[in-house]
């Protein structure tokens, strides 16, 4: 039986697009890579390019977005095409960059699959590797109402279960918990097109402090204090819900290797996502890497290549 294989993409696809929070223009290219490379996004607009490959420990910043480091270079806003290649199941990818922020583009991660799913899938001819939770590792934060955790804990695939807690009326209607098994090949259909959201109130204010500069009601959901006011309404019954699950798949694929691990949190973000990373490798007994010589004995749903839509 064959093995189960690293992919990476078989051509170059671009996108160009603007940074949610510079609202600078910015030119992306995804370069096939070979096994063992990694997600590697590569800063072209400098002198002299610089490599930063995708790591929990290369995660410098979490206020409003994930930022990847190295040295004071630095790609801002990495979370949802981190995501999509997670939802692909890409391993291996070169993501040239001509700016210090992904572009926005919808605000979902949508556009992203397109982008990767057009250029084609290649499985390669190397070993998936995956980093196996072998105990729980959990973070917490505040108490009572200020109260927000995320754990890790063993399991034979990848399930995320996430829970949020706006006092907005447009929120509290929707679905606030949302359940997710990257195993089902429904990401691109269920999760991938939740757009990220901000309440109108709190725009001025981040504008205010130099965010979300390219935002506005083509790739974010926004909010008075009573409803939407996109004109097309939600994509999803649950999208609140299902944009910080996109998020959370992004933000742990940061780590560098797909997980086998059941994902559950309460009113987590990116930085308590990433403190989960870092207490996690820091036990070196809670994990271990393992890969599949035999496509069988991988999780269900593992071994196939993600359904477009």
């Amino acid at each position: 039986m064959p093995m189960l294989a690293q992919r990476t993409i078989k051509a170059l696809t671009r996108a160009v697009g603007f940074g949610l929070h510079s609202g600078d223009r910015v030119e992306l290219t995804l370069r096939p890579a070979p096994p063992g490379t990694g997600i590697v996004f590569r800063r072209i607009d400098l002198p002299e390019p610089v490599d930063i490959a995708a790591s929990a420990l290369a995660v410098t910043d979490t206020r409003m977005a994930s930022t990847l480091s190295r040295g004071d270079v630095k790609v801002r806003t990495v979370e949802h095409l981190m995501s999509a290649c997670a939802g692909l199941g890409l391993d291996n990818l070169y993501i040239d960059i001509t700016a210090e922020e992904v572009p926005i583009l919808d605000g979902s991660a949508s556009s992203f699959v397109y982008l990767l799913q057009s250029a084609g899938i290649e499985v390669q001819k190397a070993p998936r590797e995956f980093l196996r939770v072998k105990r729980p590792v959990e973070v917490r934060e505040g108490e009572g109402e200020q109260l927000k955790w995320a754990r890790l804990a063993p399991h034979h695939g990848f399930t995320l279960g996430f829970e949020i807690d706006f006092q907005h009326p447009v929120v509290d209607s929707t679905g606030q918990r949302v359940q997710f098994d990257m195993g089902s090949g429904r990401y691109s259909r269920d999760i991938a097109r939740a757009r990220t959201f901000a309440f109108s109130r709190d725009v001025e204010q981040m504008r205010a402090n130099g965010l979300a500069l390219g935002g506005g009601l083509d790739n974010a959901i926004v909010m008075d204090d009573t409803k939407v006011l996109n004109a097309g309404g939600l994509r999803y019954a649950e999208e609140f819900a299902k944009h910080k699950l996109l998020d959370a798949i992004g933000d742990l694929y940061c780590i560098g290797k797909p997980m086998l691990a059941a994902y559950t949190a309460f009113r987590s973000g990116h930085a308590l996502n990433n403190k989960l990373l870092r207490a996690l490798l820091a036990d070196q007994t809670a994990w271990d890497i393992v890969s599949f010589t035999d496509e069988r004995q991988a999780p269900a749903g593992f071994a196939q290549l993600a359904r477009a839509w």
